[in-house]
């Protein structure tokens, strides 16, 4: 829990889809409104995955101090919990320097994880059933899922990349064996109990008491999205995504753990295997990105506290962030 004394913490979140210009923004913002950011993606969490991720680089910070990059080895798992106690950490930081601290990235379960109570499920690891589970497909182990929790299936069915992903799938019928109906790091809840909480939610405000939150929702139209998303991929194979991973391989990263960590990775392992040519893998990520960024506008799109507009609205960002402070 967050120390501070003084009222409720203002805290800027910007939010959108992969390739939206969200670290442009931010760091915009936290120039003008002397700001420190805290990065909120599941994967920038780890060290050494840096253009495949499409990492803020130091030149691009222009002199921002950010938070919650570099923060793990990739070679283990980082849950959400671990995420809400670093980044609860970094706003008491941000908070005693007197600057305004301002969580940006894709993941909506991280920024949900910071700005609410909800607990985690303490449900220890089943090593016995995980190696029972294990000789299972995901389609095989979702079928036994389906039977303990519907729900849960249901949520995983809807996520392209989830749904093939066997150890996410064991982890809800673990949790599901023990009885809990919270899962960590599931791709998203169903939609009837989502849109049920959000209406629930009111523009500026938080579940937690000591914030007060302005969201900001980057737009861009759709084709506009994906040719961001094209030209980003292009660029990042220029400046040496290849062979990054490669590197990551060779420092020990296994190509499991690779296919793990999805979207870039997953299918740069497939390509450094030989299963599939280099105009195969730019095809095949250039689809999954897609997915993967309407994947992250559905996790927002009903959230009455974001504030959308288009990337060229930078103005308007302005404005609203200097209004709400």
């Amino acid at each position: 829990m967050l120390s501070i004394k003084k009222g409720k913490q203002k805290i800027i979140i910007i939010l959108g889809p992969t390739a939206s210009g969200k670290s442009d923004l931010a760091v915009r913002l936290a120039k003008k409104f002397n700001g420190e950011i805290i990065s909120a993606d599941s994967r920038q969490v780890y060290r050494g995955m840096n253009i495949g991720t499409g990492k803020i680089t130091k030149r691009e910070m222009r002199g921002v101090r950010h938070h919650l990059l570099d923060v793990a080895n990739p070679k283990r798992r980082f849950h959400a919990k671990k995420y809400r106690i670093l980044a609860q950490t970094a706003i008491d930081e941000i908070v005693s320097r007197g600057k305004l601290p301002i969580i940006c990235g894709g993941t909506g379960f991280y920024i949900d994880a910071v700005l609410s109570d909800n607990p985690f499920p303490n449900v220890p690891p089943n090593t016995k059933l995980r190696k029972k589970l294990s000789k299972k497909s995901p389609a095989q182990l979702l079928l036994i899922l389906k039977k303990l929790d519907q729900k849960r299936a249901k949520a995983i069915l809807e996520s392209n990349s989830e749904r093939k992903n066997a150890r996410r799938i064991i982890r809800a019928i673990e949790i599901a064996l023990n009885g809990k109906k919270e899962l960590v790091g599931r791709p998203h809840p169903s939609r009837h109990a989502r849109e049920s909480h959000l209406r629930d939610r009111r523009p500026g405000t938080s579940n937690h008491d000591q914030y007060s939150t302005f969201f900001i929702g980057i737009k861009p139209d759709r084709d506009e999205l994906r040719e961001r998303i094209n030209s980003r991929l292009l660029k990042r194979l220029e400046q040496g995504m290849v062979h990054e991973a490669r590197q990551l391989h060779r420092n020990g990263l296994s190509w499991k753990r690779m296919d793990e960590l999805g979207l870039e990775y997953r299918y740069l392992a497939k390509y450094l295997q030989g299963k599939m040519s280099r105009e195969e893998m730019v095809k095949k990520l250039n689809t999954e990105i897609w997915h993967y960024a309407r994947r992250q506008k559905t996790w927002w799109r009903k959230d009455a506290r974001v504030k959308w507009l288009r990337p060229e609205e930078v103005d308007k960002m302005e404005k609203a962030v200097a209004a709400c402070n």
